[in-house]
């Protein structure tokens, strides 16, 4: 009888404390909340899954190469857009020097893909470029030509991509609803 009542304590103090204390198979259920029917991923996983698609890279008009690399995150509640800016380089041959590099800012409405199960950037719009050691005419071009590069990039870049079975549960599979922008994460209906 005592070794149950320990196996009960267990299993409570397991209950209490949450995912943190939970077999592996249920931690990867951290950021759902089923009861509540959402999902909020952080801005740290957010942040971490947005690294590994970078570097990336587009040829321009085959004179221009456009390179973004070092991405960081930004939310915005209050406008329900995210924003990735991240470091720009343009080479070229016609380039004295032959490369460029400076920052550019990218703010994006978000959508679900489900056959792919993926939160997307939507609709990405440059909002900011700012290029280093360039001026006049030519890093008014440049900073045209980075900002297409960049939207187009970005376009329906993932920000967290979903598992079947992370989305079931028992014999129900939930789909995406409502995309809510917070400070911290971004908050995903369940239905």
């Amino acid at each position: 009888m005592h070794r149950s009542s320990t196996l009960s304590r267990r299993f409570l103090l397991r209950a209490l404390l949450g995912a943190a204390a939970m077999p592996a198979p249920f931690a990867a259920f951290a950021g759902f909340n089923f009861f509540t029917s959402e999902y909020t991923a952080s801005r740290e996983e957010l942040q971490a899954q947005i690294a590994k698609h970078f570097p990336v890279q587009q040829r321009y008009a085959e004179i221009f190469t456009v390179s973004l690399r070092d991405p960081q995150l930004g939310l915005d509640a209050k406008a329900n857009r995210a924003a990735i800016t991240a470091v720009l380089s343009i080479a070229s041959p016609l380039l004295r020097p032959s490369y460029v590099e400076g920052v550019v800012s990218v703010s994006s409405a978000l959508k679900y893909d489900a056959p792919a199960r993926a939160l997307r950037l939507d609709q990405p719009k440059a909002e900011r470029l700012e290029l280093q050691g360039v001026s006049g005419r030519d890093a008014e071009r440049l900073q045209q030509i980075g900002a297409v590069v960049a939207q187009e990039l970005l376009r329906d870049q993932p920000l967290r991509t979903f598992t079947e079975k992370e989305l079931t549960v028992g014999r129900k599979t939930y789909e995406i609803g409502d995309i809510t922008v917070q400070q911290d994460g971004i908050k995903l209906e369940l239905k």
